[in-house]
């Protein structure tokens, strides 16, 4: 055998516990996305997706961000935050501006009437939040959260 074929592991099989750890993680959170996101859309006419991105433009200095850098944050392609931020720019809340930097690419903007649609929306994404998930947990327990969603971050998310 070549040093560069390699010897292939044995499968590290999830105990009992781990597999309901997992499941019971898996589903709440797609639970918890799907509720936050019909909760928001129902009161609001605003997807979740749309409020990220709403909400990531609104914490950026002048409100404007590089698509890439959009799509990035909002962890979508860049096909697919395009797509979004057309619909955005049908509602008047986002426009796009060539980038000053370098002349090629483009900045999602967000406008004073898309910042309106946030600071209306965001009460009832709040409202959601703390209903579906804070209300459910124990003070330990959103610190066992916390610590977990950062643990998890450090290792998944790519190096900036």
């Amino acid at each position: 055998m070549s040093e560069q074929e390699s010897v292939p592991q044995p499968t590290r099989w999830l105990s009992a516990e781990e597999q309901h750890a997992w499941r019971a993680w898996l589903y709440s959170t797609l639970l918890l996305q799907d509720r936050l996101d019909r909760d928001l859309t129902r009161a609001t006419g605003i997807s979740h997706a749309y409020y990220e991105i709403l909400v990531q433009l609104s914490e950026t200095p002048g409100r404007a961000l590089r698509m890439s850098d959009l799509a990035d944050r909002c962890l979508s392609s860049r096909s697919r935050l395009s797509h979004a931020v057309s619909r955005l720019e049908e509602r008047g809340w986002v426009r796009r501006q060539v980038c000053e930097d370098d002349g090629r690419g483009q900045l999602a903007v967000l406008t004073d009437e898309g910042f309106a649609a946030l600071e209306q929306a965001a009460p009832v994404h709040v409202e959601s939040v703390r209903t579906h998930l804070f209300d459910q947990l124990t003070p330990e327990q959103v610190r066992a959260l916390q610590d977990i969603g950062q643990t998890l971050q450090a290792h998944l998310s790519p190096p900036r």
